[in-house]
């Protein structure tokens, strides 16, 4: 496991500073890749990544069994555990199940703990601290709460991070709801390490004080984002304005035009990376016209010639 870290603003990095939220590779059947798993990870790895959450939403979650949760976390460390934080998507809207797969993680040898709020039955914020509280009550591991009411239909509400706060396992936060008067108030109210979880506010957040991001457009421009982060621990604001206005093209095409793991996986594929761009349904591969659109982007954040 890499070492526990710290940026520039003095904040933890518990769970590193350059995450992906990667992709499940799938044979051209629909069957789990593990060795392609290994191999996505490797990359990443090498390429600016000091962590990974697996089985996140970018990673199928929904259509993956807990057996082949656990088969493609055991694959993901076997292959990279020594170099980079291992964070296993561990949530559903089942608190009981939610604590069984937070503790099926642990055992298979996770770093940390990526949870969601419950979704669809839409609890009210004191079902949001019961369940919480049950999860890292499960662990003795770093956990990260994962905030995206545009999926969830419910968000984390800035009072309940707070208290959600005190606990001692409780340490990380990845935000895809955007409010930024809220994350200035949990910033200052506590020692959460916020986790940009929607591309588009990296820039954002990190200059507002985030520790680091949990990107899904970091399958191909992980090298850039890292360097995005350099410039902000260095106070070299206008290189970090750069490298995010480069990305915007690479952001359009991978998370605006469809759902980002079908882009993520073309994009992928086009760059070599995977040999398919394999997705379990509902989702459906990306057609030949989305992948001459993402080509053309790519090149035009430079991602690809």
């Amino acid at each position: 496991m890499a070492p526990t870290t710290q940026h520039a603003a003095g904040r933890p990095a518990p769970f590193g500073r350059v995450l992906t939220a990667m992709v499940t590779p799938f044979t051209a059947d629909g069957a789990l890749d593990l060795d392609a798993a290994q191999r996505l990870a490797t990359h990443l790895v090498d390429n600016g990544n000091d962590g990974l959450v697996v089985s996140g939403t970018t990673g199928e979650s929904p259509t993956t069994s807990d057996a082949e949760k656990e088969s493609l976390l055991r694959a993901v460390l076997e292959a990279v555990g020594d170099r980079a934080t291992i964070v296993a998507g561990a949530g559903t809207n089942d608190t009981r199940h939610a604590v069984e797969m937070t503790q099926q993680a642990e055992k298979a040898g996770a770093h940390g703990i990526l949870t969601v709020t419950p979704y669809y039955n839409k609890p009210p914020q004191e079902g949001l601290l019961a369940h919480f509280r049950a999860v890292a009550d499960a662990t003795s591991l770093p956990v990260m709460l994962y905030d995206i009411p545009g999926r969830t239909g419910t968000p984390i509400a800035t009072e309940t991070l707070v208290q959600l706060a005190d606990h001692e396992r409780i340490q990380g936060v990845k935000d895809a709801k955007g409010d930024l008067s809220g994350i200035t108030e949990v910033l200052a109210r506590t020692n959460l390490a916020f986790y940009s979880g929607s591309d588009e506010n990296n820039l954002a957040l990190l200059a507002m004080g985030a520790t680091g991001i949990v990107s899904v457009v970091s399958h191909v421009a992980s090298p850039e984002y890292a360097a995005m982060l350099r410039a902000i621990d260095e106070g070299d604001l206008a290189t970090a304005r750069d490298l995010d206005r480069k990305l915007v093209p690479a952001f359009k095409a991978i998370m605006t035009r469809t759902q980002g793991a079908i882009m993520a996986k073309a994009a992928l594929e086009l760059t070599g990376v995977l040999s398919t761009r394999s997705v379990r349904p509902p989702l459906v591969p990306a057609n030949e016209e989305q992948i001459g659109q993402l080509s053309a982007d790519l090149q035009e954040s430079g991602l690809i010639r």
